[in-house]
């Protein structure tokens, strides 16, 4: 009886298996993630420029409000802590989304020449490794010439 329930579950695993996630094929995508440095550039400057734009004007509602917050103050009346408070929140949210906007131009900046330098060295591995391959590939050339890309391509010799 033991030995039926051993050929049952083998049996069993091996229906399974085949319903399994396979290794020698790979599902279809919908294409690569492609960014070009033109749409890194484009996000750069725009959280540049987002950063110039909420330092000058951030800074602007930080002082009115401030301002007056003081001026409420020596008035008497008890709304400055409250006005006071909310002037200290603003400069530190605006700090944090400045820290954020320079942090987002700088990556990008950073991104797109890291990128560049391995495209860069990707191309001349490439390239280096097809000049390789001429070298070991018998089929380069004519049969019976010396294969150029080992030998070199033979000079022209003028008659005299």
């Amino acid at each position: 009886m033991a030995w039926d329930e051993w050929e049952q579950l083998k049996t069993d695993a091996e229906a399974r298996r085949s319903t399994q996630m396979q290794i020698n094929h790979v599902a279809p995508t919908f294409g690569d993630l492609k960014v070009k440095n033109t749409d890194l550039e484009k996000i750069g400057k725009e959280a540049h420029s987002l950063f110039e734009h909420l330092g000058r004007e951030g800074k602007v509602a930080h002082s009115s409000s401030d301002s007056a917050a003081s001026n409420l103050k020596e008035q008497g009346f008890d709304l400055a802590a409250g006005l006071q408070h909310v002037s200290n929140r603003w400069e530190k949210q605006l700090g944090s989304l400045l820290d954020a906007c320079a942090q987002i131009s700088n990556h990008l900046h950073k991104t797109q020449s890291i990128h560049g330098d391995d495209e860069d060295y990707i191309r001349r591995t490439m390239s280096s490794i097809d000049t390789l391959d001429q070298g070991f590939d018998e089929r380069v050339g004519k049969a019976g010439n010396p294969n150029p890309a080992y030998y070199g391509k033979p000079s022209e010799k003028k008659d005299d």
